[in-house]
């Protein structure tokens, strides 16, 4: 039996007396290996469970000392070989000489440089320089055998974990106490909250590496500068000092504020913050990013030590990291060359997330102009409409608009989706949908509608409106545009837009006379009450594409009870595998089936089969508009 999955594939092995789980996993040779490596440690330990070959207490209570061996045997492999890492995990059952185990594997393509910590000396280390390897004294105390084997090139280093006895405390050699199986990784490798100086130097040449690649790993994904606050003081106490706290500058000019206060000892934390309040200690400009020892009103005893860090991204500065021992006094000089490191990171991140931040309110912002606040009325046709944007904090290229067409009684509709996304995209939305408007209120059908604004789509004139439109955006939203177009700005840029746009007039006897046209968009479908489903417009070309092309409309009357559904290729192009919505006709089957139901009963049934037909959501903006003529004509 195989189960297959994007990062590892997990199988039965036989072997005599039954069969043995494995997993296998090719890690990358860099410092991201040791988060990978526990995060697919633990993954496979869910995937036993799911199979009933581990039982969920036995894999929760388990799952640490697995993860902290494998990240200790994983970082030997990336420091002492820098090849790619590969991990194997496997369930050893029961022997008659030895009890079930977890064995884990890490092998590394350079068979010829030896383990730290197995009594080798690197190749062209002096035998006389101090080892700073992170060496593997921590697997072996949680190990019950451990071992090295080479193969023609390749080098293993393997644990074998035992399943049974894991709770208890073994008396090691020389009368000293091993720590208890099942403690958590986090707790063997962080300091106490009163370590010597020698401890902590020891542990910083055994974690650093382990310790920067999962900081580096939880905060990249951070899009909120609190957040990031948040997970660095998480990482720093107890690990390193005893308290912490974060204080983040204004974007433009109010002053710092406190987004962080934490220690080790929640019942000091109000306390901490009290004597915390106001302004972050002053420290020098330049040399930026480094530590540079403070005095703080902390502890009430007047004792212990605190330390600095202005938090920057380039020159820029972001805010300041403060961190406090209360006993011993003073960090080690290893140490603060690996938080002055962390420190930098957390400036990243912090910067990353201002970033996205101004990128999403600009989006925001350029959104609200570019769709309607509420779409119209029509007399005597219920509408619905629903819009929904693949990211919510970006602005999208499919827009939609609803508005009476001057005198006459005459009404326009419209469903577009301009070629691209993001701020561009975004650009071109915001001068068609006022283009379309103009035209329809200037007394053009809708022929000549398409018409010229397919003219204006191929004017050079809209590369200086799109260029000055980015410019008045700011320029964190045109460096973004500029670097997704893949291009630099060598002439004019054509962009192609998809359009449905109609006009509708009301019947005196009911229902609406609808002229449509359909620009290489997703085709209109129309429900009649005995459930049959037509196109209710034929197929043309794409506007920006090509000039002095003649557009066409076709013509018909929505009678009560007909429905008119209109979409973009967010849904017709919904993907399950390789399986499309519109694969044989889905959306029309799926518009059969609505026979009966309101205009909203329509729009929320047809949402919800699009979001149903694929277990991931969707990765396109999602856009469909129900028209449906009343049966009796309202007011």
């Amino acid at each position: 039996m195989q189960q297959e999955t994007a990062h590892r594939s997990v199988q039965l092995l036989p072997r005599r007396g039954g069969v043995r789980p494995a997993a296998r996993a090719s890690l990358p040779g860099n410092p991201l290996a040791v988060s990978a490596a526990r995060r697919f440690v633990r993954a496979v330990l869910d995937d036993w469970t799911r199979l009933g070959t581990v039982t969920r207490r036995g894999a929760d209570r388990f799952a640490d000392d697995a993860a902290l061996v494998v990240s200790e045997l994983a970082t030997n492999a990336v420091v002492h070989a820098g090849t790619g890492v590969e991990v194997l995990a496997r369930l050893d059952p029961a022997t008659d000489d030895d009890p079930a185990a977890l064995v884990i594997e890490v092998s590394d393509h350079h068979p010829a440089r030896a383990v730290r910590g197995d009594g080798h000396e690197q190749e062209g280390t002096d035998p006389g320089e101090p080892d700073h390897g992170r060496g593997l004294h921590l697997v072996a105390a949680l190990a019950a055998s451990w071992g090295i084997t080479y193969r023609p090139g390749l080098k293993t280093v393997w644990a074998r974990l035992p399943l049974d006895g894991f709770d208890g405390a073994a008396p090691a050699r020389g009368g000293e106490t091993l720590r208890p199986r099942g403690v958590r990784a986090a707790e063997i490798l962080a300091p106490a909250p009163r370590r010597s100086v020698r401890d902590d130097r020891e542990w910083v040449g055994r974690g650093a590496l382990s310790f920067l690649a999962e900081a580096s790993d939880l905060l990249a994904g951070q899009l909120d500068e609190d957040m990031v606050a948040a997970l660095a003081g998480q990482l720093l106490v107890p690990r390193f000092a005893d308290w912490c706290a974060v204080w983040l500058d204004g974007e433009t000019g109010p002053a710092p504020r406190p987004a962080r206060v934490w220690h080790a000892d929640e019942s000091a934390i109000e306390g901490l913050r009290e004597a915390l309040a106001g302004d972050p200690p002053r420290l020098p400009d330049e040399p930026r990013g480094t530590a540079v020892p403070v005095r703080v009103a902390w502890p009430p005893a007047d004792a212990g030590s605190a330390v600095a860090f202005r938090l920057t991204v380039g020159a820029r500065p972001l805010g300041t990291l403060l961190l406090g021992r209360e006993a011993p006094p003073g960090v080690p000089d290893e140490a603060l060359a690996l938080l002055e490191d962390f420190a930098r990171r957390v400036g990243l991140a912090i910067g990353a997330a201002r970033q996205y931040t101004r990128q999403a309110t600009i989006s925001r912002v350029l959104q609200r102009g570019l769709l309607p606040a509420q779409v119209a009325r029509i007399p005597g046709v219920d509408s619905s409409l629903v819009y929904e944007p693949s990211d919510e904090g970006l602005a999208g290229g499919d827009f939609h608009d609803i508005f009476p067409a001057g005198s006459g009684g005459r009404w326009c509709f419209m469903l577009g989706d301009v070629q691209g996304s993001g701020p561009e995209a975004a650009v071109v939305t915001g001068l068609a949908r006022p283009w379309l408007r103009l035209l329809a209120r200037e007394g053009y059908q809708v022929a000549g509608v398409l018409d010229r604004l397919n003219g204006l789509l191929l004017d050079d004139a809209l590369e200086a409106a799109e260029a000055a439109a980015l410019m008045a955006a700011g320029p964190a939203v045109a460096g973004t545009a500029g670097a997704g177009s893949g291009s630099g700005h060598e002439g004019p840029q054509s962009r192609f837009l998809s359009l449905l746009y109609g006009e509708l007039t009301p019947l005196p006897e009911g229902g609406v006379r609808c002229a449509l046209a359909c620009a290489g968009h997703p085709l209109p479908l129309l429900l009649r009450p005995d459930g049959t489903v037509r196109p209710a417009a034929a197929s043309q070309l794409l506007l920006g594409v090509v000039e002095d092309v003649a557009y066409e409309s076709q013509t018909f009357e929505l009678m009560p009870g007909d429905t008119l559904l209109c979409v973009t290729d967010g849904v017709t192009e919904r993907r399950s595998g390789r399986r499309m919505f519109d694969d044989s006709d889905g959306l029309a089957r799926a518009l059969a089936g609505c026979t009966g139901l309101t205009a909203e009963g329509v729009a929320d049934r047809i949402r919800r089969a699009v979001h149903t037909f694929a277990e991931n959501p969707p990765d396109d903006d999602l856009a469909l508009l129900v028209l449906q003529a009343r049966r009796s004509p309202g007011p």
